[in-house]
């Protein structure tokens, strides 16, 4: 089975945009955590990585905090798939994830080459990458600490 054309996919901006301007147009404020609220059945809490215990943040807060209250998710423990594994569990069969980003830049080999022969300061690279993570709840098989 071929790998869909990257092309094909709405942009991680636009996809992220879009998830801010639907929240705004109900009427919601994403970035205000929705204390209370009858639809935040998590606690209240940052999310954090359930493998790692380091918390999200950026976009990836109002991202992961609209994805608990749209789908009534229990807690703010997230994983990808692969964190799932190794830890003895698994995603649920037909569990769609979320997307979330991470930001960051690297300095190419190449650049770090031409700024030592001119003696000028490597310029970094920013790069942004998607990453699909599942809510615990989304899994089975997981130690209980998750």
């Amino acid at each position: 089975m071929s790998k869909p054309d990257p092309r094909s996919q709405p942009s991680l901006y636009d996809e992220i945009t879009g998830k801010i301007l639907a929240e705004l147009e109900a009427g919601r404020l994403p970035w205000v955590q929705p204390w209370g609220t009858a639809a935040a059945k998590a606690p209240v809490a940052m999310p954090t990585n359930a493998a790692t215990g380091r918390g999200y943040s950026g976009i990836n807060v109002l991202i992961l905090w609209g994805a608990v209250i749209s789908h009534g998710f229990p807690n703010q423990g997230w994983l990808t798939f692969r964190q799932a594994l190794s830890l003895g569990g698994h995603v649920r069969k037909g569990e769609c994830g979320t997307a979330i980003v991470y930001a960051d830049r690297f300095v190419p080999d190449h650049e770090r080459r031409r700024a030592r022969e001119t003696g000028d300061e490597a310029q970094a690279i920013p790069f942004l990458k998607r990453f699909t993570v599942f809510n615990v709840a989304q899994c089975d098989g997981l130690p209980e600490n998750c």
